[in-house]
């Protein structure tokens, strides 16, 4: 069996709805503090220690991020928005309001009222005050202009509803052939990449998981760790590029068990399935 790297990165730093917030160290003197809200969201500031700024991503509860910018004692200066539904996108004009220099990047084809600069694939973003820049990756699928941010140096890519550990978002404004172009891009990333992702959903991810690979010793070995995270209140991001290509099935459409399983040796044919069957399952 390979080795997976969900080893424990993060400290706990306390709880929010039950949830416990985290801090995961990056390289470059980078640093992800995750900020449990909603029911089952994540927002993430994203800081540079050197300069003491951050960036936001996805701040849908206002109250709570600025709650966690105060504890952190940085200077927020960017938002990194990954799409337009509500729970991600819908703070950021509360956050404007109380913070009028707030740089708001958001995907060009969401048309994100709140926007201060457009983005789409290819872009780079810059984190207000600091020298830290990200990658835009257009991910359309879950909606018609949903971006991630990758940073290179720092080893990290924020995905939003597109990648979650062990599964993926829905497909409300695409199809099957984009998510599938989506995670290939995902996945054609450094092996080591964190990915902090948009959602807790990852027992319910593995579940179904398991129901289309219940051999996978990887994805075995993933549920028993993930499950124990949650009976502690913990989270279980972030995971990495190398890990989801271990288990994701939406990341493995290509793979024997599931071309056999799904009767198609077309990429595009089971990622169908598999979307359908997770959407009842």
């Amino acid at each position: 069996m390979r080795q997976l790297l969900f080893a424990s990165w993060f400290g706990s730093i306390g709880s929010v709805g039950g949830r416990k917030a985290s801090i995961v160290p990056l390289k470059v003197g980078m640093e992800v503090r995750s900020v449990p809200i909603l029911s089952d969201n994540y927002s993430y500031l994203l800081i540079d220690r050197q300069k003491n700024v951050a960036a936001v991503v996805d701040p849908a509860d206002p109250k709570k991020i600025l709650a966690a910018v105060e504890e952190e004692g940085v200077k927020l200066t960017t938002i990194l928005t990954t799409h337009h539904h509500w729970d991600h996108a819908g703070g950021n004009a509360e956050m404007r309001k109380a913070m009028p220099d707030l740089r708001v990047y958001a995907p060009k084809d969401d048309h994100i009222a709140s926007a201060t600069d457009e983005v789409e694939e290819g872009d780079q973003v810059s984190v207000v005050g600091s020298a830290h820049t990200l990658s835009v990756l257009g991910t359309p699928c879950h909606t018609r202009g949903h971006v991630c941010y990758h940073s290179t140096t720092a080893e990290a890519v924020f995905t939003g509803d597109t990648l979650f550990v062990g599964g993926c978002g829905r497909f409300f404004e695409g199809t099957a052939s984009q998510m599938l172009k989506a995670l290939d891009k995902l996945g054609s990333l450094p092996p080591q990449t964190k990915i902090f992702c948009g959602h807790e959903y990852t027992v319910a991810n593995l579940k179904f998981a398991l129901s289309v690979e219940p051999e996978n010793q990887e994805l075995q070995a993933k549920m028993n760790w993930a499950t124990a995270q949650r009976k502690e209140g913990l989270p279980t991001i972030p995971s990495t590029i190398h890990d989801e290509l271990q288990y994701n099935p939406f990341m493995r459409t290509s793979s024997k068990t599931l071309t056999n399983l799904y009767g198609s040796s077309d990429p595009v044919g089971v990622m169908k399935q598999l979307r359908e069957a997770k959407n009842s399952f």
